[in-house]
């Protein structure tokens, strides 16, 4: 199965503290989802973009350079998934349940690629579509 891993599912499997969050293990069912080595691994330029912008505004849980982890999620051998303009008009089509831009075109990309999304947010988890809130 081939699963997007949503920014901060993102940040944990790649050993990067991110934070509140980061203080909390991985969900157990994230872990086991991607430790399964059936499972192809996908990582959106979305989570990338985001982790860029967050860490240059000062976050505090979003210190990884974003370089270093696009090179080392690509050295164990995710998928880089990158954004194209149906995944930004699918944005259109969704329910307000989220006001995050980031994840608002994760979950296009999800929808649109025919993709799982893993998610701990809740909210993110409303959307219909393949999504799994974990």
């Amino acid at each position: 199965m081939r699963l997007l891993l949503d920014t901060h599912i993102l940040l944990w499997a790649s050993g990067w503290v991110t934070g509140p969050r980061g203080a909390d293990p991985m969900p157990a069912k994230a872990a086991r989802l991607i430790d399964d080595t059936e499972n192809e691994l996908v990582f959106s330029v979305v989570s990338l973009w985001e982790v860029a912008i967050k860490r240059a505004l000062g976050r505090p849980d979003f210190t990884v350079d974003p370089r270093l982890l696009r090179r080392g999620l690509l050295d164990n051998g995710y998928v880089e998934l990158s954004i194209l303009g149906e995944h930004a008009v699918a944005v259109a089509s969704l329910p307000p349940l989220h006001t995050d831009p980031f994840d608002r075109l994760l979950v296009a990309q999800s929808i649109v690629e025919g993709v799982q999304l893993l998610t701990s947010d809740r909210a993110v988890a409303q959307y219909p579509g393949p999504i799994k809130l974990v």
